[in-house]
């Protein structure tokens, strides 16, 4: 049975936009994939950016949508070590809910601990989010270094 994705990642700058559009297309292409949530996609444009019912909404219909996950991919390809906030939030929000964390990283293979210990599959090429088995979930251990 296909499943849904929640898909946590920073999307602030061009580069984080292209890995992140990169594993959008590979989650489309993904037979076991139904469906898939982007909090870059779901900005909420008909509200003010920033203003307080904007800020509401846009944190509700996230946590609505990890709610609703079967598994979370989370782009880890920080600046440096410099971990988003967001992205380690919705990590530590799955964690806590018991649903399955795919760790995606195209950089140099370094994780903090409270991403290494309870990741349930780590990848580092889009081709291999395009062709993970979402209903198999298999466990992929991180054995990069950890900080």
């Amino acid at each position: 049975m296909a499943k849904n994705i929640y898909l946590a990642s920073p999307f602030f700058d061009d580069e984080q936009i292209a890995r992140v559009k990169k594993i959008e297309k590979a989650l489309e292409s993904n037979p076991t994939v139904m469906d898939y949530y982007d909090p870059r996609l779901h900005q909420h444009e008909e509200l003010e950016f920033g203003s307080p019912e904007w800020q509401t909404v846009t944190y509700n219909s996230d946590i609505e949508a990890i709610e609703a996950a079967d598994a979370i991919v989370a782009i880890v390809d920080f600046e440096g070590q410099n971990v988003d906030s967001g992205t380690a939030m919705e990590i530590g929000y799955a964690v806590k809910k018991g649903t399955p964390i795919l760790i995606f990283q195209e950089k140099e293979p370094v994780l903090n601990l409270m991403f290494s210990v309870p990741v349930h599959a780590y990848i580092s090429k889009p081709e291999d989010i395009a062709n993970y088995d979402f209903d198999a979930m298999k466990k992929i251990p991180y054995k990069g270094k950890v900080v």
